[in-house]
């Protein structure tokens, strides 16, 4: 099988500061990859760059087996490549459902629009009874459960996750969770997650990777990193 995403040697820097120093990673379809590390690790920057929000120095990002290296972010969207930025990031002057609306708007099909909007409010109730309230007046778990659905209703092949617990109750990030496992396992939808929470991460994840300074440090089936000793002192506070 061929993996549906792959980065290929990347660097990636801010200025002076090289950020990525030569990452390699494989999402294959339909599985759940986490990457953890420490912060500063590079983790974020792995999803930027793959989004082309950062742009890589050198190396290559292959989507579907072809280059997208250098292409202008908003074109993966209409791809099928899709992100949920770390702090959430939705328009908080914007109500709820004009939020959804924005995550379709590349989309010409209406019928199926509408039937996804039933789906992530289903997935996600507390948006339904909200849906005439403005982003920005919602909580923070609110606020996040809307900027994932927004992401679903771009209808992705690929979901990049960056630190959907972060600042979260508890409850609230068991919720997201378990909707990060649904659509995974009901829509076979494809996810890379960069998550802080490393215990959180490899319990949701098929596989994992480890970052360090910009670089793969390890990488293998997460049951086996969520069992290496190594990882439980460095990430699991062991």
């Amino acid at each position: 099988m061929e993996p549906i995403l792959e980065l290929k040697d990347v660097y990636s820097s801010y200025g002076s500061i090289k950020a990525l120093k030569g990452i390699s990673l494989k999402v294959f379809p339909g599985e759940i990859v986490a990457i953890i590390g420490a912060n500063g690790a590079g983790k974020s920057t792995t999803l930027m760059a793959t989004c082309g929000i950062v742009p890589i120095d050198k190396g290559d990002i292959l989507y579907q087996g072809k280059s997208i290296s250098g292409l202008m972010a908003e074109k993966l969207p209409i791809m099928g490549l899709c992100q949920v930025p770390e702090g959430r990031r939705i328009f908080p002057r914007l109500t709820v459902h004009e939020n959804l609306e924005l995550g379709a708007f590349y989309r010409k099909d209406r019928a199926g629009i509408e039937k996804d909007m039933e789906r992530v409010y289903d997935l996600f109730p507390v948006l339904r009874d909200r849906t005439k309230q403005q982003g920005g007046t919602l909580s923070g778990g609110e606020q996040q459960m809307l900027a994932i659905a927004r992401a679903l209703m771009t209808r992705p092949k690929v979901l990049l996750m960056d630190e959907p617990s972060l600042g979260l109750a508890p409850l609230i990030v068991q919720r997201i969770f378990d909707i990060i496992h649904d659509v995974n396992e009901s829509e076979g939808m494809t996810i890379l997650l960069v998550e802080q929470n490393a215990n959180l991460a490899l319990q949701a994840a098929q596989r994992g990777y480890v970052l360090e300074t910009g670089t793969v440090t390890m990488e293998d089936d997460a049951d086996k990193l969520l069992h290496n000793e190594e990882i439980r002192k460095a990430y699991l506070g062991e």
